[in-house]
């Protein structure tokens, strides 16, 4: 029997000893020749959780004596697990595996070992290079944005197991990984590239910056992890130095973060006051307050779609204080906070605990917020940003709308 099975069947017997030692010791007990007779309301109760835990272990005994195939132990617990929160219906809430959590951890950590390259399933069901990160061995290497990625280590890979490849594609520094990229020539015949990769330390860079038309700072920010708030305090006050007017933040597809790192970049422009306040099932609340010191410029910001969770809290709060004018379109609309804890043999989850409010009291769970100024791209943009600003119409507004502020 597995260590992970016997710990399963122990917190089992723990929780089936709790619940009965429980029983006894505090509900009104009935007593008959000296003998302790169980109320029949508490006897069922007991006997009901009894056979919901005896039930799981009866089905996974069968299904190991008589399923076709060979078991693993292991997935069988894990999927057991994973149901329990599947069952939820909440699609923020998860259990993870060891590995899977490391994933997930490195993200918000924001450095990992690999190569450095950003991917999405394709419509054509391959793994798509959306863009090698800036100095990274990826980019080095060559690749390019459109490069299909489609074996590693020789093993090939389509869209539908990314994770799988992208797993592999990560690992230690100064290891090596082979990729194998399908790439266009220019006479659009199809080229096969083999790649052998050096992995180093990645680091994500989630802050930009850059000045614009001579006094107006320009901040984009892609996600919000545990190195974003520095970088983003570097780049501000650097803009800062050079006596910029007026401020655009850029939080378009920003999918969000750490709440924490939120509420600091919120707290560099906002006054004293609420960021935003968190409310469980039981009401009870947690405000997150930012400080009356604050840079006092004129604020654009840009959401779109794309723009959810710690970038909406942001958003959110800058325009119920009527701190900024927020342009582009609709954001996503995800109102709800999660806990996320890690458990003793690596792997953890995250569940849902509590819903979001703005300072004014809204909650915009599948909402999203409304911008003050809306603005569509047009289909064919597939770059949005300072490098493509002829075709970025939300920034050009951006711009026009800062220039009569600062008028």
């Amino acid at each position: 029997m597995s260590k992970k099975r016997v710990v399963t069947l122990v917190v089992i017997l723990i929780l089936l000893t709790n619940i009965f030692t429980f029983g006894l010791t505090n509900m009104m007990t009935i007593k008959y020749k000296d003998k302790v007779i169980i109320p029949t309301k508490e006897y069922d109760q007991l006997t009901s959780s009894y056979k919901k835990y005896s039930k799981a272990i009866g089905l996974e005994k069968y299904i190991k004596d008589s399923f076709l195939k060979e078991i693993d132990e292991e997935k069988l617990i894990e999927g057991q697990l994973k149901g329990m929160f599947q069952a939820l219906e909440d699609p923020y809430s998860a259990y993870m595996t060891k590995d899977e959590f490391k994933d997930f951890t490195e993200h918000t950590k924001g450095i990992y070992g690999g190569i450095g390259v950003i991917v999405t399933p394709g419509e054509d069901n391959l793994i798509t290079v959306v863009s090698p990160i800036e100095d990274t061995p990826g980019e080095r290497a060559g690749l390019k944005t459109g490069d299909k990625i489609i074996k590693v280590n020789g093993e090939e890979f389509t869209a539908d197991n990314m994770d799988k490849a992208v797993k592999l594609m990560k690992g230690e520094p100064k290891t090596t990984v082979s990729i194998t990229v399908l790439r266009k020539d220019k006479d659009g015949k199809n080229d096969y590239i083999d790649i052998d990769i050096v992995r180093e330390e990645i680091r994500l860079v989630t802050v930009k910056s850059n000045v614009i038309e001579n006094n107006i700072g320009y901040i984009k920010i892609t996600s919000f992890d545990d190195l974003t708030y520095d970088d983003f305090k570097k780049d501000l006050n650097s803009l800062m130095k050079k006596n910029i007017s007026g401020s655009i933040l850029d939080l378009r597809s920003n999918p969000g973060g750490l709440l924490d790192v939120c509420v600091d970049i919120a707290d560099e422009f906002l006054g004293e006051g609420v960021v935003v306040y968190t409310e469980t099932r039981n009401g009870e609340r947690t405000y997150e307050k930012s400080s009356k010191s604050h840079i006092d410029i004129p604020l654009v910001v840009l959401v779109n779609e794309g723009s959810a969770s710690a970038s909406e809290i942001l958003a959110g709060a800058i325009k119920d204080r009527d701190r900024g004018i927020l342009i582009g379109n609709k954001t996503f609309g995800k109102g709800v906070v999660q806990r996320i804890k890690q458990l003793s043999d690596g792997s953890g989850f995250k569940l849902t605990v509590s819903e979001y409010f703005t300072p004014n009291g809204v909650n915009i769970h599948g909402i999203g917020i409304e911008p003050d100024i809306v603005v569509d791209l047009p289909e064919e943009v597939e770059e949005i940003g300072i490098q493509n600003l002829k075709q970025d119409l939300q920034l050009q507004t951006a711009i026009k709308k800062m220039k009569e502020m600062i008028k």
